[in-house]
Parts: C-alpha cells; sequence; structure tokens
C-alpha cells in the first residue's frame, strides 16, 4: 500500500463484526455504556479503516435518506449511515439529499400542493420544483418516498411509497434503539445542506442541529457522530457549538464553496487540497470529505490517470479522509472498471474500491455498502481474504 495506508490500518480499528454482532473483548459494562450510541465510547479514530459509509443509507437498494435505507445499510454492515439534513417552514429538520423533493417523493401527486410548485435560486443555480421550507412538517409526513433515480435503479421503484420522509430526531430516536438492541454505537455522518441559503431564510440549521445533538447524547468529542457541509464556515459554527469530529466536504477542483461565493473569498477547492489549505481546514475540523477525483483525476475518457498527493498531504496535518462515492452501476465506475453497455449494470466495483483503499484512504461513501465492506475487508489488519 502507498501513502502510509498500511502504517495507519495497523493501529485503527481492529473489530468489526458482521451486522448485528459486538466488538470483539468488549466487557459487558462497555457494552451498557454503549448501547444507546451516544458519546464517550471510543472516538472516530477508533472505527475500522477504510471505514465504510452507507451514502445516504443503502440507497444503491432502496429509495434514499428513508428508515429502509438506513436500515438495511446497517444490516449490511455499513460502520457509519449518512443523513442530509434540510429545514420544514416550521424549522424542523428532516433528511432529504436537496431541498427540491419533487424527484424523491410523490408530491407532484398530491394536487393539493400543485401551487407550491416554484422556481428559486439555490446556490447560484435555478431550480423549479417543490421545497422543504414550504411546507409544514405536518404537510411533508403526508407524502411518501420514492427511487431518485429510477432510470438506472429501476427495482428500487419497487419501494416506492413504503417510507415518510424521516425527521432527524427520527433517525437519532432509531440509532438509540438499534444501539440498544445490537450492544454496540450506532455511528451517523450529518451533513448541512445549503447553510447559507437557509440561514438567509432566517431557518439555520447549525443551532437546531446542536440542539438535538445535545438532547440525545451526541455533541461531545468521543460522539458517534460526523458533522459535515461543503460550507467551511457552516463547520466552524458547528465548531463553537459541539464538540463532534467535523469533516468539510470538497468537490470539484475548479469550484468553490457556496459560502465562499457569498463572502467573496477568492480561494477554490483547488486551494484548499494545498498543504496550507488542508492546514486551515485541520484548524477547526478533523477530516476532509473530497470527491474521488480529487485523489485519482480521471482523464477524457473517464480513465484514471495519476493519483494527486491529497492523500499523503492530509494526514501529514491529520486530517481523516472520506471521499465520496462509490457505486456498483457502470454509468458510475471509472472506464476501465465498465463492464458491458449496460449504464445500469454492475461493473467491477472491487477493482475501483481496490484501487482507493490501496492509496490509503481512511473510509468511503458508497451506496453498496455490502460491496463496501467485502473490499474493506482485505484492507483490515488481520482481515485479508484468501
Amino acid at each position: 500500500m502507498t501513502q502510509g495506508g498500511a502504517a495507519r490500518r495497523t493501529v485503527l480499528g481492529a473489530a468489526v463484526l458482521a451486522a448485528g454482532g459486538t466488538i470483539a473483548g468488549l466487557s459487558a459494562g462497555s457494552a451498557s455504556a454503549a448501547e444507546s450510541g451516544r458519546g464517550g465510547v471510543g472516538g472516530y479514530r477508533d472505527l475500522p479503516v477504510p471505514t465504510v459509509i452507507g451514502h445516504r443509507g443503502a440507497s444503491g437498494y432502496r429509495p434514499e435518506h428513508t428508515l429502509g435505507s438506513y436500515q438495511l445499510a446497517l444490516d449490511l454492515g455499513a460502520d457509519v449511515v449518512e443523513q442530509d439534513v434540510v429545514p420544514t417552514k416550521d424549522g424542523h429538520l428532516v433528511c432529504r439529499h436537496e431541498n427540491e423533493i419533487g424527484g424523491t417523493t410523490d408530491v407532484a401527486d398530491h394536487v393539493e400542493f400543485a401551487s407550491r410548485r416554484a422556481t428559486k435560486t439555490v446556490d447560484g443555480v435555478s431550480v423549479t420544483g417543490w421545497f422543504t421550507e414550504d411546507f409544514t412538517l405536518a404537510e411533508l409526513k403526508t407524502l411518501r418516498a420514492k427511487e431518485r433515480i429510477p432510470a438506472v435503479r429501476q427495482r428500487n421503484t419497487l419501494y416506492d411509497g413504503r417510507w415518510a420522509v424521516p425527521t432527524f430526531e427520527e433517525v437519532l430516536r432509531w440509532a438509540d434503539r438499534e444501539g440498544k438492541r445490537r450492544g454496540k454505537r450506532v455511528w451517523l455522518h450529518v451533513e448541512t445542506k445549503h447553510p447559507s441559503y437557509f440561514r438567509s431564510l432566517g431557518l439555520s440549521l447549525e443551532e437546531p442541529l446542536a440542539r438535538l445533538l445535545r438532547r440525545y447524547g451526541r455533541d461531545g468529542k468521543n460522539a458517534a457522530v460526523f458533522l459535515q457541509s461543503f460550507e467551511p464556515s457552516s463547520i466552524q459554527r458547528l465548531s463553537r457549538l459541539v464538540s463532534a469530529p467535523r469533516v468539510v466536504l470538497l468537490s470539484a477542483a475548479n469550484t468553490r464553496p457556496w459560502d465562499f461565493e457569498v463572502a467573496k473569498d477568492p480561494r477554490t477547492v483547488a486551494d484548499l487540497v494545498k498543504p496550507e489549505g488542508l492546514k486551515w481546514i485541520a484548524s477547526f475540523a478533523q477530516g476532509i470529505g473530497p470527491t474521488l477525483d480529487l485523489i485519482v483525476p480521471r482523464d477524457a475518457d473517464g480513465k484514471l490517470g495519476t493519483p494527486t498527493t491529497l492523500v499523503k498531504d492530509a494526514h501529514a496535518r491529520g486530517l481523516v479522509l472520506h471521499p465520496y462515492t462509490a457505486r456498483n452501476e457502470n454509468s458510475f465506475l471509472p472506464a476501465e472498471y465498465r463492464k458491458g453497455t449496460d449504464p445500469a449494470g454492475y461493473g467491477d466495483a472491487f477493482g475501483a474500491f481496490r484501487t482507493y483503499f490501496e492509496l490509503g484512504i481512511d473510509g468511503i461513501f458508497t451506496d453498496n455498502p455490502d460491496t463496501g465492506l467485502l473490499a474493506a475487508e482485505a484492507f483490515r489488519p488481520g482481515r485479508g481474504v484468501s
């Protein structure tokens, strides 16, 4: 392995077993303390490496950001389960990848909400649809979730309508129940979506999120939760409210975080992944979540090029890396790992995982936690496959 991956793995996370199992060597007293999944028993560096993060749950198999998707991710063995949070009109935090919900719920089928359809500018982009900030929680609860990309994941449409849009508090309660049932903490990875946009509407995300984290005991430095955002200022704000570990998400190199746009900060993501930018991030965060292309760029044909030094540079500043997003389908894989011509068909996902794990990343977001876990096993100390 290169860029220090093997050395880091020899000291991290030797013992996460299959879903529902217990952590090896955990005493009964420790298990009791950890039951609810709340803080105080080990920190993020005790997670197995590479850490498998269920992206929006198990969104390769169920409609994203539903309790069904989260439950399946945990059952498939994900080490961490991700939520994105956006607000309702009356200030409740709900789990959706975007505040526009036309593509992820059946809102278009509700004639009573036809007049709510609108065009808005969100982070500089014109978007038409229905938006969570225009619905009360009670109204939002009349909707049902559906598959976001049915053309690629037609089988997932079988589950359309089975689940409501969950509140983040409902997810916290679910995680506590699962922690008690399994006798080990359930880790979450929570993203604030469009925080500057929502703050401009008087619907801040950080303060209500922090209140919920404190209420459920997930606000300490060893709490079983990561907090993440594409806007560094949101992470800075959270750092003043809670001590839970924090991750700055990083998009394409030539882009700027939206809060930088608002503040007229000229830096781009390309500046943030340089040593000086990483040093700045390390002053208020514990990790970064870069797009996979920042670790290994793709060429014009979609094939992987020469790896960058980002893994090495981030580790030199004490930052963990949780890049996004690994998926099984050909349409998402690097060109050399695709099989056949069907965009929805599965390619050589294990080959792609192996490429990224060999570079020493600390974890990865994936829509397919079972695939990710099986690929990760070969890179965990003492867990190699024959």
